[in-house]
């Protein structure tokens, strides 16, 4: 490393046993819902979009062992929110833990420097390669509960809480390959187009595996397309579905309604870390 090559410096990223889900800007949205009791407000100090604090709550409250905010909907503030004692557990381990790491960092930055490594730079590039994000809005985390292999395919059931679970297809091939094994942490993944709304003819017989009858949370039209999230039952995870704004105005859709929300074993994907 050069004389004028820029200190090693780091970003603490938790990882659950199925994958990353809280970084500085999560903490930081965290310790602001704290201090304010509103995920708006919360979103204005951090700063951040309200859409993406409301979005931020809902993956980590989904991948956590336990829920992190307890919130209400509504209001001028955007209703009240607040962090549960696991959630202010959980902010003080991250600061801890990234006081060590950066320490880790600055000793680290200095054998390098004695040693005179030239590679940092390529090395950061690489870093950056090896992160990987999903495009899928939804993101679940659990422990696989059943597994039934069929001919070619395997029926994957992950158990998500108490009375709540979700059913994966995946090819015995790619079950083998994964390790999968009831017990097996698993992070499932579901695109938010997939999902299918319904309201009312709660007796309906339909083909979808994944069936869960939840309450509108947060509706945000635009001109096209509109994004409604769920409460799911147990008060912890939420799932959000990409409908037409044209539908949501023909199932009247309204915070706090009763709604089903459906979407194909096959649309789900998986993905374990070794």
């Amino acid at each position: 490393m050069s004389a004028t090559s820029p200190p090693l410096m780091g970003k603490l990223l938790i990882d659950t046993a199925v994958g990353s889900f809280l970084g500085d800007k999560r903490i930081r949205l965290l310790e602001a819902i704290a201090a304010h009791g509103s995920i708006l407000q919360a979103a204005k100090a951090v700063p951040m979009a309200y859409k993406a604090a409301w979005d931020a709550v809902d993956d980590m409250n989904n991948v956590a062992p336990e829920p992190l905010v307890l919130r209400a909907t509504g209001g001028r503030n955007g209703g009240g929110s607040e962090l549960t004692a696991f959630g202010r557990r959980l902010i003080a381990f991250y600061r801890a833990l990234e006081q060590e790491s950066q320490a880790a960092m600055v000793r680290l930055s200095q054998q390098l420097t004695r040693a005179g490594d030239p590679d940092i730079a390529a090395y950061r590039a690489i870093l950056k390669r090896l992160h990987m994000k999903s495009s899928a809005r939804n993101q679940f985390a659990g422990p696989v509960g059943a597994l039934h292999p069929g001919e070619v395919e395997s029926e994957v059931t992950l158990t998500l809480g108490p009375d709540l679970s979700l059913t994966a297809l995946v090819t015995n091939e790619s079950a083998q390959a994964m390790g999968l094994a009831e017990g097996r942490e698993v992070m499932a993944f579901v695109k938010a187009s997939s999902i299918v709304l319904m309201v009312g003819d709660e007796g309906a017989r339909v083909s979808a595996r994944n069936r869960y009858r939840g309450t509108v949370q947060a509706l945000h039209l635009g001109p096209v397309n509109a994004e409604v999230t769920l409460a799911l039952p147990g008060g912890q995870h939420t799932l959000t579905a990409v409908i037409t704004s044209a539908s949501v105005d023909r199932l009247r859709l309204t915070l706090g309604q009763p709604v089903t929300a459906m979407f194909k074993a096959s649309s789900v994907f998986l993905m374990v870390n070794d």
